[in-house]
């Protein structure tokens, strides 16, 4: 009899400029919410691979979230619970587009949104249904692999609870730190893209359909945090229906809420004047934007769908609103070349982004990426720790894969040397000056981490080898 579940995901231990700016884990603390307002005893846990060990050897059954770069070492701690007799079903982005693989590891695996269909399987394991009627879930039946009809995704978002993140580790945990204070709580509002970037899994794991909680639902959600708390907006474009921002944004003034909040958007964002000037006016402080690229052919490459003029002009309307600008840029495109690299650095440093991140293209699996390179048999790294855009994983065209790497960590080293870094301070910009130090140390602790992974990918005609 199923009673007690535990939720969890394992933590990376990879190095980042996010590192130290840790989410709460909004799906699992989600699910916990949900099988708790059933009658189960639940938690969510977000820990290492050992503390999840010890924490979880009482539970009746195990949901692992996993995500690609954390596939490895979630597999590891199945492979341990279920030692122990503890069943393990597994979810999330990497065991949706990953089934079978997951269920070496797991009794079961659910595709896709999982906050109906859990239930649905604690139910069947408690003999009230039976397996066969829980969408999306894959299974096996005499030795032999079932996947059973698809989950529908969730239309009405309002009918889920807000999660209650007492549940992550018992409560135990402090909301993850923010700049130079506070802490930060994730507040989704919306699921789905309707764009279809061809390295992003997004719109394979919640469709290109836009689904969103209407604003009444959001606003009540809020009124629960505290002023000293920051609002991360989990979205993956909070933008992508103007009306309905505006409608949350105004709803949000009207509430004379005082904490500050940050989002993904698009360069697009800056098309909407008046959008702008809603987000600031309702406490928008920071905004994390994926430019990619500033190479005309790689945007086209990857059907992003924007213009490096619309990206200059994003940074500009935004910045002279005082909103911190935190771009994101891909290395690795086959349109890409050591000047695409130079000139993306350039665009960095010349139009004044306030933080950056400079990744590797990663083939995802679920993305449109990941099918062309398999089929193209240059996925030289099957090595799902590696996938954490900070490992090259497959063979370039326009350069070697040490090229790429040393490309990318010199464009860290570029954008926040200690020069750019201490201009900052005196221009009186002091968390970018604090964001700066970090990402600086960051990025040279990355390397001597890596060492032995550089040392082999810097070999002619090595293969590529495994992160550390």
């Amino acid at each position: 009899m199923i009673q007690k579940v535990s939720i969890l995901e394992v933590k990376s231990e990879h190095l980042h400029i996010f590192s130290r700016f840790e989410l709460p884990r909004i799906g699992a603390t989600l699910l916990a919410t949900i099988l708790r307002d059933r009658g189960f005893d639940t938690e969510a846990l977000f820990l290492s691979r050992a503390a999840l060990l010890k924490r979880c050897i009482t539970t009746d059954l195990a949901g692992i979230s996993t995500i690609t770069a954390t596939a490895p070492a979630s597999y590891a701690v199945a492979d341990d619970l279920r030692r122990r007799g503890i069943p393990v079903v597994f979810g999330g982005p990497h065991a949706s587009f990953q089934p079978e693989e997951a269920l070496a590891h797991g009794d079961y695996c659910l595709i896709g949104e999982a906050e109906q269909t859990l239930p649905m399987l604690v139910e069947a394991l408690n003999g009230e249904r039976t397996l066969e009627e829980v969408p999306g879930l894959v299974w096996r039946r005499d030795g032999l692999v079932v996947r059973n009809a698809p989950a529908r995704p969730i239309d009405n978002l309002d009918s889920l609870p807000f999660p209650d993140y007492s549940l992550l580790d018992n409560g135990r945990r402090r909301m993850g730190a923010f700049m130079l204070g506070g802490s930060i709580v994730p507040v989704q509002t919306s699921r789905g893209c309707p764009y279809d970037c061809s390295f992003c899994s997004v719109t394979g794991m919640f469709g290109k359909r836009y689904r969103f909680r209407s604003s009444a639902n959001v606003i009540a959600e809020l009124e629960q945090y505290q002023p000293n708390q920051h609002i991360f907006f989990y979205d993956d474009n909070f933008a992508a229906n103007s009306r309905h921002t505006r409608e949350l944004l105004r709803a949000m003034i009207e509430r004379n809420f005082r904490f500050h909040w940050s989002t993904q958007v698009r360069a697009d964002v800056a098309r909407d004047p008046e959008l702008l000037d809603l987000m600031v006016r309702a406490g928008c402080s920071t905004v994390f934007i994926g430019f990619e690229s500033v190479d005309p052919q790689a945007l086209a490459e990857m059907h992003k769908g924007q213009s490096v003029e619309e990206m200059r002009r994003a940074v500009h309307e935004l910045r002279r609103r005082g909103v911190h600008v935190h771009g994101m840029f891909v290395f690795g495109f086959d349109a890409d070349s050591p000047d695409t690299v130079h000139a993306t650095v350039d665009f960095a440093i010349h139009e004044r982004i306030d933080s950056a991140q400079f990744l590797l293209l990663t083939p995802l699996p679920g993305s449109e990426l990941f099918k062309r390179l398999s089929a193209e048999g240059r996925l030289n790294d099957r090595d799902w720790d590696d996938y954490d855009a900070h490992h090259v994983t497959f063979r370039p065209t326009g350069f070697t894969a040490w090229k790429l790497q040393l490309a990318q960590i010199r464009a860290h080293a570029r954008f926040y040397s200690w020069t750019r870094v201490v201009g900052r301070l005196l221009h009186g910009r002091l968390a970018g000056f604090i964001v700066g130090v970090y990402a600086h140390r960051l990025n040279r602790r990355w390397a001597w981490k890596e060492r032995s992974y550089l040392r082999a990918l810097r070999q002619p005609g090595a293969a590529l080898p495994a992160g550390s």
